[in-house]
């Protein structure tokens, strides 16, 4: 797990394994400021390919991973997942 802090808070944090992003969170308050970016980065600089789960809804979520390189590789109803909503999983393979 790696973290970014801003005046002393953290800010936004990136957990990811082998070829998986578990979780990406930035505060909302410093969001658009390049802090998902650099701390995505990170896992990209560890890992040859990353894959990720975010919702169908989340479109703020989607475009950000696309524009990074993430490529959408399957959609569900949400039956697999606690919250029973729908997903998409995206893939990024470095170049």
């Amino acid at each position: 797990m790696h973290g970014a802090f801003e005046g002393g808070v953290l800010a936004a944090i990136v957990a990811f394994r082998s070829d998986w992003v578990d979780q990406l969170y930035v505060l909302p308050e410093v969001q658009g400021r390049g802090v998902g970016s650099e701390l995505l980065q990170v896992a990209k600089e560890a890992c040859e390919r990353l894959q990720l789960w975010t919702f169908q809804r989340n479109l703020k979520a989607r475009r950000f991973y696309e524009a990074r390189g993430f490529a959408l590789v399957e959609e569900t109803d949400g039956a697999g997942n606690e919250e029973k909503e729908p997903d998409a999983r995206y893939l990024w393979t470095r170049p």
